[in-house]
């Protein structure tokens, strides 16, 4: 019963089977890894993902972190557990009435005895005992009927007597049983050793990959959020705009509305007094008496010199309204500018990026770690494909290539060997003796070769006569300004040298290994000049 509940304990509760390289969520649940990376990745879509035992929720994809003491229970268990057929499937021969489970097998009577039939068993030496089997007859030589004592090593066949002294294989080299099999035992020991290393160097490797999944998943979620906070911000400030300029404009529209009531108003005053003066005159027009006619005061008085300047200014204020300030929205529009720029600066000014080795141009004695920073110089043929892209000799060039904009990284060189790293063109040539970087004209490079540090470029080399002590440099790229420059990371760092060029291609980082060599995380500052 207690066995039972302790298996009950190690089944993993979607495949229910033992645990097979366990792992643990945050909520505590265990789970075999194939299983519940299946279960998430079915989750992947809708963004939410949840326990199968539990269902806790988790708003972002959840570590999987490895029970190291559930996974060696697990193994221990299964290691200890008896074969089920061994203990039930075998009966003894000689319980006809009531089945009693065997457990030792005759193979000369070629029958298989519990406890109780096993003390009255013959002690003979012709009666060899073994473990309980249902195949007795696989336990002896098909020739000649005899139990199966001895090894032929030269045959790989396990054999009789007869077999070793006048069968086939006769003069062999034979061995005992139980000793054969010891030393496959040990081979296999061997061989299980070293599978048991590579499944954890393997498992070793997929946990780093996980984390940069997990590392990329989390990247992308902070990429996400802050470009949703950036177009927040881009549509609150552009709100912010839509209401200030219709204030304006609303504000205008209110002054130039009570300048036009005034006018208005006025024009309205001028109207009634003309109408007044008009009446006066056809009143005097209609007179019949010549006396009284020519006694009314003269019409030329009737409109007077002030007046008519009055007018001219109503006129001159008619023409003049009716148009908005346009400069002072257009200046207020003018804020766009800035917004546009913040964005440009949201987008393009935002923290480091990684520049990452490309395995496709690696050569065959170049080995590239799992996170695409180190090349590291073997012995070993990789035996990777050839191809054009492929260099011959112990050099790679990153994935990534850069057409504008000023650019640095760190590269740090671990051994004493000779090296050289810097920057070289696409068509860089792969093969022969002016591949490597700084000996043809696409392509410039720090180099140390028997303790000796130079630059070079189209095979011309400058050496640099300052001790150089640190095992860390910088590279610096402005590639409008056509300059490439090398520096020592030391206290204070030192410039070393800069070529000058006019560029013409995407310039990609470049390594040449002798020994082993690490790239540190790129800072790209993409259209800022210092």
């Amino acid at each position: 019963m207690a066995s039972a509940d302790v298996k009950d304990e190690l089944l993993c509760s979607i495949c229910l089977c033992i645990f097979k390289d366990p792992v643990m969520l945050r909520c505590g649940h265990n789970f075999c890894r194939v299983c519940i990376d299946r279960v998430l990745y079915t989750q992947d879509e809708s963004g939410v993902y949840t326990c199968p035992e539990c269902r806790e929720e988790f708003q972002e994809r959840p570590a999987l972190m490895k029970n190291i003491n559930l996974h060696n229970v697990a193994e221990h268990f299964l290691f200890t557990q008896p074969d089920p057929v061994e203990i039930s499937g075998i009966l003894c021969t000689y319980c006809v009435d009531s089945p009693v489970p065997a457990v030792k097998s005759c193979l000369h009577c070629e029958a298989s005895l519990c406890e109780k039939h096993l003390r009255v068993h013959s002690k003979s030496s012709e009666h060899v005992l073994s473990d309980p089997s249902t195949s007795l007859e696989k336990r002896k030589c098909s020739v000649h009927k005899k139990i199966l004592e001895y090894y032929c090593t030269e045959d790989s066949a396990c054999i009789c007597v007869s077999c070793s002294l006048a069968g086939e294989h006769k003069g062999h080299r034979v061995e005992m049983l139980d000793e054969a099999s010891e030393k496959k035992k040990g081979k296999l020991r061997n061989i299980f050793q070293k599978l048991t290393t590579k499944r954890e160097e393997t498992e070793e490797r997929v946990q780093n990959l996980e984390e940069r999944r997990r590392k990329a998943q989390e990247k992308a979620s902070g990429e996400a959020k802050r470009v949703t906070a950036l177009f927040t911000d881009i549509r609150r400030r552009l709100d912010n705009l839509e209401k200030r300029v219709l204030t304006e404009t609303s504000r205008q529209e209110k002054e130039e509305s009570l300048s036009f009531s005034s006018r208005i108003q006025k024009l309205e005053i001028k109207k009634v007094e003309l109408s007044g003066r008009m009446r006066h005159i056809e009143e005097i027009c209609n007179m019949t008496d010549p006396l009284t006619v020519l006694q009314e005061p003269d019409t030329g008085d009737l409109c007077d010199p002030e007046e008519e300047g009055g007018d001219e200014d109503i006129n001159r204020c008619l023409h003049d309204v009716g148009d908005l300030d346009v400069a002072v929205i257009s200046d207020k529009l003018h804020t766009l500018c800035d917004i546009i720029t913040d964005i440009r600066r949201g987008i393009y000014v935002e923290g480091p990026g990684d520049i990452l080795l490309d395995v496709n141009t690696a050569a065959n004695n170049v080995l590239i770690s799992d996170d695409l920073k180190t090349a590291t110089r073997t012995q070993y043929n990789q035996n990777c494909p050839e191809t054009a892209e492929r260099f011959q000799n112990n050099q790679v060039m990153s994935s990534r290539g850069f057409t504008s904009g000023r650019h640095y990284w760190d590269v740090e060189i671990s051994g004493s060997g000779g090296w050289m790293v810097g920057m070289c063109y696409p068509s860089i040539h792969r093969r022969g003796e002016r591949s490597y970087i700084g000996d043809n004209n696409k392509s410039w490079s720090l180099r140390r070769y028997n303790n000796q540090y130079s630059v070079r470029h189209d095979g011309k080399e400058i050496r640099l006569p300052d001790e150089i002590s640190s095992d860390r440099f910088r590279i610096c790229l402005d590639y409008e300004a056509g300059q490439l420059s090398f520096y020592e990371l030391c206290d204070p760092i030192r410039h070393l040298h800069t070529f000058t060029a006019t560029f013409t291609e995407p310039l990609h980082a470049a390594l040449c290994v002798f020994g082993r060599m690490i790239l540190n995380p790129m800072h790209v500052l993409m259209n800022i000049r210092r």
